[in-house]
């Protein structure tokens, strides 16, 4: 049974349904939506979180190989934006993944002051098993909904994102404009 019939199957069973799930009064708690993206998110990082911890590593692990890994030459300052945690926060990460050869750190081609951070062999290797996993994820997924709905997936996830930060998130990832692909907040 696909996604959608699955959805209809559920709705349709209210003695089944948790209290306020059909919350349509302005302003009300969206709790379905709420819960389901905790769990969404909760077993997409959960794939990551099992390859990661046998490693030693946890989330904030991953978060920062990612990027690195992306946007190799990455300066902290522009870690520390994308990852918006403090600079004590990604420190002792950092550390971690320098020490343990996953990362290296460079003072910057036009400010020496700054430091570049660079993604070893070790570094991009794991980051590519990370990203393939959380892929098969996707494409599972996708191979279930209707065709589409990876673009809607994507209007909604920018949607998401805070409007003053839509159109660099969509120019970092490659998603195109922001300002195209999402109509007005609601």
């Amino acid at each position: 049974m696909n996604l959608i019939a699955r959805r209809r199957n559920v709705s349709q069973n209210f003695a089944e349904r948790p209290p306020f799930a059909d919350a349509a009064e302005p302003g009300a708690p969206m709790y379905e939506l709420i819960e389901l993206m905790f769990f969404a998110y909760r077993d997409f990082a959960g794939d990551a979180d099992h390859l990661l911890a046998t490693l030693g590593f946890g989330r904030a692990h991953h978060r920062v190989l990612h990027f690195v890994s992306r946007r190799p030459g990455l300066t902290i300052a522009e870690l520390l934006d994308i990852l918006k945690i403090t600079k004590q926060s990604l420190n002792r990460v950092l550390k971690q993944l320098i020490a343990w050869d996953y990362v290296s750190a460079c003072p910057g081609m036009k400010d020496r002051r700054q430091r570049q951070l660079f993604p070893t062999a070790r570094g991009r290797a794991l980051a590519l098993d990370v990203a393939i996993l959380q892929s098969r994820r996707f494409a599972r997924v996708f191979g279930e909904l209707p065709e589409g709905a990876r673009a809607q997936a994507i209007d909604f996830l920018l949607a998401m994102i805070d409007a003053g930060g839509r159109d660099k998130v969509a120019a970092m990832t490659g998603s195109g404009s922001a300002s195209s692909t999402v109509g007005p907040e609601r």
